[in-house]
């Protein structure tokens, strides 16, 4: 099979992406997609998206994991579908597209950011020492100190397989406050089972966890190893959010072709 292919990065999270609005990429396996995320014997990714038509919508989002598998909402990942989608013709001022966790809306700036609205939140789990929550991917939120020191693949990785986790996994946040508005985040990404240089939905979970504007408004900026983010959202309660946006950048690294076994 011919795979013709564009690299995209939003943060450093980087995506393999296929136009599939002819259905060539329908047979791909778990095996295939996993091969060429490899970083050694594939063209190397977090993970692999596909761009399908949809009657409803403006186009169909399926994201694979670098494992292979088919994966849950990925925040950058759908800010570079909608970059990628903006640059091979489908140019419009706003995008409604649908995704594994439900519609999903879109807007690509003047400077080339994207703005990607996730799904509201209705429910935020304050246990003893972290957050659970859904931000269309499950997330384990917590507040660390000298996060730029920490074992971050090491910590995140005992979390996920864990016994609590370990059946399903979960993304696991490691959060530093820089100050009331600005948070530093470090990922380590289920699927990949590593830390990633940024993560969409981790960054929009801790986001959301370390508002302080209760029942308003709230613009948090996130600085992740792969540059930086915002994300805007109200707080309806400490539990409750919705209009939510991640915006940041997206961007075309490099494109090619190559017969896949």
């Amino acid at each position: 099979m011919k795979i013709v292919f564009r690299k995209y990065q939003g943060t450093g999270n980087d995506f393999i992406i296929l136009d599939n609005r002819n259905n060539q990429y329908d047979g791909l396996t778990e095996k295939q997609v996993e091969h060429l995320c490899h970083r050694r014997f594939g063209i190397g990714a977090d993970g692999l998206m596909l761009l399908n038509n949809s009657r409803e919508y403006d186009f169909r989002m399926i994201y694979y994991n670098a494992d292979g598998k088919e994966g849950t909402m990925c925040g950058n990942g759908g800010r570079c579908l909608v970059k990628f989608a903006y640059d091979n013709g489908l140019v419009k001022s706003h995008y409604n597209f649908i995704a594994t966790d439900g519609p999903h809306e879109a807007e690509v700036d003047f400077s080339g950011n994207v703005r990607l609205k996730m799904k509201d939140v209705s429910s935020v789990s304050d246990l003893e020492d972290h957050y659970i929550l859904d931000t269309g991917s499950p997330h384990y939120v917590k507040f660390v100190d000298k996060l730029e020191n920490m074992e971050v693949k090491e910590q995140g990785k005992t979390i996920r397989y864990s016994k609590e986790f370990n059946a399903k996994g979960i993304n696991v946040n490691f959060v530093e406050e820089l100050d009331d508005h600005t948070i530093f985040v470090r990922t380590y990404e289920r699927g990949v089972e590593d830390e990633t240089y940024s993560c969409g939905t981790g960054v929009t979970a801790s986001a959301l966890v370390a508002a302080h504007n209760d029942n308003s408004f709230n613009e948090i900026g996130v600085k992740t190893i792969g540059g930086n983010l915002s994300v805007e959202f109200n707080a309806v309660d400490k539990n409750n959010f919705n209009n939510i946006w991640l915006i940041g950048p997206a961007e075309h690294v490099f494109s090619g072709e190559l017969e896949l076994k």
